[in-house]
C-alpha cells in the first residue's frame, strides 16, 4: 500500500487474529483459518482453493509457524516465500532468538526462502544480518532481527515479483 512494491494484496490470511484490523484498516479482506492438528488438512485445502479462485501468484508466510504438507509444497513451489527470523542454516524452527541469544552468537539475522517440503531448508533468496553482543539484551535481538527481517523481506518479494529470481535445484540464482 505504500508503493514500494508494485502488487495487488488480494486476501490475508492468518491463523492468528493479531493484525485483523490493521489489515482491514487498508480495505484488504482477512481471513482468519485457525489450524490445529485436527483441521490442519482441511484448512490447507481451503488454502489452496482461496490462492486458485483469488487467482494468488505468490503467497507470503510470516508468523505462521506450521509445517506445510507436502501436498501444499508442492503445490507452492516457487510460489510461496517464508521469512525466516534467523540466519540459516542455523537456528531453525521456534525461537531461533532466544536459541541465538543463549548461544551468545555475535550476528543475528533473517533468511528469506522459498517454501519446501523440509523446515526452513528452501532455496534462499535473500539474508542480512546485523552485529551484537554481550551487552545487547533478547528485546535488542528481537528488535535488530525485526528489522532485518522488514528488509530481508521487502527485497525477496522485489525480486520474485520483477521475475529477477531463478530455482536452481536447492538454490536460487539472482539477478540484481
Amino acid at each position: 500500500k505504500n508503493g514500494l512494491l508494485n502488487i495487488n494484496i488480494p486476501l490475508v490470511v492468518s491463523n492468528h487474529e493479531n493484525f485483523k484490523e490493521l489489515v482491514n484498516s487498508y480495505n484488504i479482506p482477512y481471513r482468519f483459518m485457525p489450524v490445529r492438528e485436527d483441521n490442519k488438512k482441511q484448512q490447507e485445502e481451503k488454502l489452496l482453493y482461496l490462492i486458485k479462485k483469488e487467482n494468488i501468484d505468490l503467497l507470503v508466510l510470516a508468523r505462521y509457524m506450521q509445517v506445510l504438507s507436502p501436498k501444499i509444497c508442492s503445490a507452492l513451489k516457487g510460489k510461496a516465500i517464508n521469512i525466516h527470523h534467523s540466519f540459516l542454516p542455523s537456528f531453525k524452527g521456534a525461537r531461533p532468538y532466544q536459541q541465538a541469544y543463549d548461544k551468545g552468537v555475535k550476528i543475528i539475522g533473517a533468511s528469506a526462502h522459498y517454501i519446501t517440503e523440509d523446515l526452513d531448508e528452501g532455496q534462499i533468496i535473500e539474508q542480512d544480518v546485523s552485529r551484537v553482543n554481550h551487552s545487547n539484551t533478547i528485546d535488542n535481538f528481537l528488535t535488530i532481527g525485526r528489522e532485518i527481517e522488514s528488509a530481508v523481506l521487502l527485497r525477496a518479494l522485489k525480486w520474485h515479483t520483477e521475475y529477477r529470481i531463478l530455482l536452481n535445484e536447492n538454490k536460487t540464482v539472482v539477478f540484481h
